[in-house]
């Protein structure tokens, strides 16, 4: 789950993480509310979605004024803003953040994620902030720093130091930036967070140590522990589509491509997903009903795909194991009668009640396309949109 800047930065800095003066808005008004509360003379207006790239997009501009936080903030407000990471549809902006101005000596990169090869966080430190840590890695590695976290003892002051003795701090910043390297490790472990990036991580004039900026992601399956952090979550930054699967229990991750597909299994999905670009298409989800799907849940699961507009055609791959296919018939069957299915329908069978499966298809009135196997469906599924 992801979650905006300035709820990311309210978590850290119940953990020690120290942070700018700032507060969120939801109309101009309320920005030249919190302005005048932080005081200053200058402050930073920050468009909140769930994307990264929002200052080169437009999204983050620096108010000289109250009447200048006013403007910035009515049009920043309701605007489509266009990212790296949006896409060029962007995402619409209903809430920015207010935060002070600050006075930047430097900038700096640090992040921790999980690394799923060594079953760690690994930290990684940088001198290369307010840069994509992609670039950098691509480009000039040796500058990013690692340590990794060990998960039964946590992260270690020595190793902190290590960090911030590559960053080539002055002695006075060096032990901040100890303190805060700590805070946000133990803000990681104790959230369950797969994710945290404090970029750019800034020292001041006065040799302060702040995060300017905050990226927090959580891991779903831990979400029962941390009601609070669930509690954040903002469906209007997410697909619909997706939220509407994980009410029934249904893997689906919306792609750009035009070719529905419904899978048990992650492994196959994966596997038709390839093939199907293999044959010069392009897969519009990932979707697996799971082993033990239920007709209820597949014939929410194909509502789910043909409410996709770009979809112009269905591939159904099912291997019956624990899954068996008249199961997996019925529920598309059903979800049929519901929905006027006026896209080509190809469909692939194997395994458990297979013959039952077929049958029910095959007397459902469906205009149905059989396919022999993975290779003859993605053919047939292709060659479906292509004719004209």
């Amino acid at each position: 789950m992801n979650i905006h800047e300035f709820q990311a930065k309210k978590i850290l800095a119940r953990y020690g993480v120290r942070i700018p003066k700032g507060k969120e808005a939801y109309s101009a008004s309320e920005a030249v509310s919190a302005a005048s509360e932080i005081g200053g003379e200058k402050w930073v207006v920050k468009a909140q979605i769930h994307a990264g790239g929002r200052g080169k997009g437009g999204g983050v501009k620096v108010a000289n004024s109250i009447q200048e936080v006013e403007k910035i903030s009515n049009a920043l407000l309701g605007m489509q803003l266009i990212t790296h990471q949006t896409g060029p549809e962007g995402k619409k902006v209903n809430k920015i953040f207010i935060e002070e101005g600050i006075n930047i000596v430097s900038e700096l990169y640090i992040g921790i994620v999980l690394d799923r090869s060594n079953e760690k966080y690994v930290m990684m430190a940088s001198t290369e902030g307010g840069t994509e840590i992609e670039v950098v890695a691509a480009k000039t590695p040796e500058k990013i720093f690692k340590v990794h976290i060990d998960p039964l003892i946590g992260m270690q002051s020595y190793q902190a130091r290590q960090l911030v003795f590559k960053l080539g701090l002055s002695k006075t910043v060096s032990n901040k930036a100890v303190v805060f390297i700590l805070a946000l490790a133990k803000a990681v472990e104790q959230t369950d967070a797969s994710l945290v990036e404090i970029n750019p991580l800034v020292i001041t004039y006065d040799d302060n140590v702040l995060a300017l900026d905050a990226k927090m992601n959580f891991d779903d399956n831990a979400l029962y522990r941390h009601k609070d952090i669930e509690s954040l979550r903002d469906e209007d930054e997410e697909d619909p589509r997706e939220l509407e699967a994980a009410k029934h229990d249904l893997n689906y991750i919306s792609l750009d491509g035009n070719i529905g597909c419904m899978v048990n299994g992650a492994g196959l999905a994966m596997a038709t997903m390839d093939i199907i670009k293999l044959e010069g298409g392009s897969p519009a989800n990932f979707l697996d009903v799971g082993g033990g799907a239920t007709k209820e849940r597949v014939e929410q699961a194909f509502k789910i795909i043909l409410s996709d507009e770009k979809v112009k055609a269905v591939l159904i791959n099912i291997f019956g194991g624990i899954m068996r296919c008249d199961v997996l018939a019925e529920g598309v069957v059903a979800a049929a009668k519901n929905i006027d299915i006026s896209i080509p329908l190809i469909v692939r069978l194997a395994g458990t009640n297979v013959d039952e499966g077929k049958y029910i298809l095959n007397n459902s009135g469906l205009d149905i396309i059989s396919a022999d196997n993975i290779g003859d469906a993605a053919k047939k599924v292709v060659s479906s949109i292509r004719e004209p």
